[in-house]
């Protein structure tokens, strides 16, 4: 088929400096590419973040910036194939894919031994003009782009978890949670809601999350929660030492992104915990890093995108093991964008916001 030469895309030139472009030019395929029409592209919490100036993303007296603007945000996205480059094989016009985050360079030290999610170079869709991501019409997908084929018949609200809850699983791996583990997970967003629901599977004799939002818990608790607490109206740290004679949690994830989190976490994690840190902050979290070292010794674990989790996601979430029932609470066309990006922050109670495209 014949794409169009233009497009509706939202382009960020700034933190200051959103537009919806109407006229925006349709991206040229290249030999190795594939052009993707897009289905629909959720709005990340790090996609606010950045749209809010966080210097994590524009730089701030103690880092450079990281975008390279401008750039088409999104990185929560999938289509169908619309065109496809002279060398490309093995997909069909019209198969839906979904994409990783990260277009790893294939030549660095961690490509080279298969640690591609963290790629020197880091390049990434939806922060990056050479990677424009899903708020847009239509997306190149380059040859280096990690590509998942998506079932045809998959509802746009569970496709849509794709991407989050493979992110979602790369947290809860890097916990490594045991049957006689008491884990508490701070945070019951989209992502944190991807954790509860791949957390249960590995039979922990406790699962206890917070949020301060009750809407959410409630989620969680359908989603497999044993126990759910509001930390605005219960001392939760008070309830894990009640529960636990004393000693704290085993495992404390965070993923609610707010430096009291990071906090809440180290005073009620037992000693010889783990604690694994998921969250973007638009802030930084100071904390006494003597109870990590000299009180407690903790493990301390990162944990970034979704390597080598899409196809366990898809094809648990296509089976319904992984629950995704209500998460994506709104859909938006792209010529409201202010108002979806509004919604995705949790003013009217959302949880998961996404654009959708004809």
């Amino acid at each position: 088929m014949s794409l169009p030469k233009t497009m509706k895309a939202l382009v960020a030139r700034s933190a200051t400096d959103y537009e919806l472009v109407y006229d925006y030019p349709v991206p040229e395929c290249g030999p190795d590419d594939i052009i993707i029409k897009t289905e629909a592209c959720g709005i990340c919490a790090g996609d606010l973040k950045c749209q809010h100036g966080a210097g994590k993303f524009w730089g701030d007296d103690t880092q450079a910036s990281w975008v390279e603007a401008p750039f088409i945000p999104g990185h929560e996205f999938f289509g169908r194939i619309v065109a496809m480059g002279e060398n490309v094989k093995g997909y069909e016009l019209g198969e839906r894919l979904a994409v990783e985050q990260i277009v790893p360079c294939g030549e660095c030290r961690f490509c080279r031994t298969g640690l591609y999610w963290m790629c020197q170079p880091h390049k990434i869709f939806g922060f990056f003009g050479e990677l424009n991501g899903g708020m847009a019409e239509y997306v190149r997908l380059p040859s280096h782009a990690l590509k998942h084929k998506v079932p045809v018949d998959l509802s746009l609200e569970k496709a849509l978890m794709i991407e989050p809850y493979g992110c979602s699983k790369h947290c809860v791996d890097r916990a490594q949670i045991g049957c006689e583990d008491i884990v508490v997970l701070s945070g019951a967003g989209t992502l944190g809601l991807g954790m509860v629901t791949y957390a249960k599977l590995r039979s922990p004799k406790l699962l206890i999350v917070l949020d301060m939002q009750d809407n959410r818990l409630a989620k969680a608790k359908e989603f497999g929660a044993d126990i759910i607490w509001n930390p605005g109206k219960v001392d939760v740290v008070a309830e894990i030492m009640a529960l636990t004679d004393g000693y704290g949690c085993d495992i404390y994830i965070d993923a609610a992104g707010h430096p009291s989190s990071v906090v809440q976490g180290l005073s009620m994690i037992r000693k010889l915990g783990r604690f694994v840190e998921f969250s973007v902050f638009s802030e930084p979290a100071t904390v006494d890093w003597s109870i990590i070292g000299d009180s407690k010794e903790l493990d301390v674990l990162g944990a970034h995108l979704s390597p080598y989790c899409f196809p366990f996601v898809i094809e648990r979430i296509t089976d319904g093991t992984l629950r995704t029932d209500g998460v994506v609470s709104s859909f938006y066309p792209l010529t409201q964008w202010e108002e979806a990006f509004e919604a995705a922050g949790g003013k009217y109670g959302d949880l998961k916001v996404a654009f959708v495209f004809d």
